[in-house]
């Protein structure tokens, strides 16, 4: 008899959902460029926001090491993680990821690199969040349900 799987079942790797989200917008840049403001402005908010990303992602990392949970959305989750950036947002890692698509849409002082990080959230929301938000309920139950009720999805 075959055992169900013990992970979420995302789509994609997040990161690689990134990446491809990433070269797109960056192609469409190419080719369509609009650009935002003066450049120094857009520059000043790149690098606050590359600075904000890598450091909530690092954070969320080791919070959930700490925990002893697996980090990989393949691997099974070995305990709810409420420390840490967890304690405000239930995606830091995929909330840092969009903040890097913001930082390059203001690297490139574009528009539409800007706004790619719309389609990406979306495609984080129904293909891995909803997918993940479904696991850990069937897998932790009522604690996971209260900390749902607690910890806003995003921010």
């Amino acid at each position: 008899m075959d055992k169900p799987l013990d992970n979420p079942g995302v789509i994609a790797f997040p990161p690689l959902i990134w990446l491809v989200n990433a070269v797109t917008s960056v192609v469409v840049h190419l080719f369509i460029p609009l650009p935002m403001m003066k450049y120094s402005i857009c520059l000043v908010c790149g690098m606050i926001f590359i600075m904000l990303a890598p450091t909530l992602a690092l954070s969320a990392l080791r919070t959930m090491k700490a925990a002893g949970t697996n980090v990989h959305p393949s691997e099974p989750a070995l305990t709810l993680v409420r420390g840490g950036p967890f304690r405000f947002t239930r995606n830091p890692m995929y909330l840092a990821l969009c903040l890097v698509q913001i930082a390059l849409g203001f690297f490139l002082n574009d528009w539409i690199t800007f706004l790619f990080v719309v389609p990406f959230a979306l495609i984080l929301h129904y293909g891995v969040i909803l997918r993940e938000e479904r696991y850990l309920t069937a897998k932790f139950a009522d604690p996971y349900l209260e900390y749902k009720r607690e910890v806003r999805r995003w921010i």
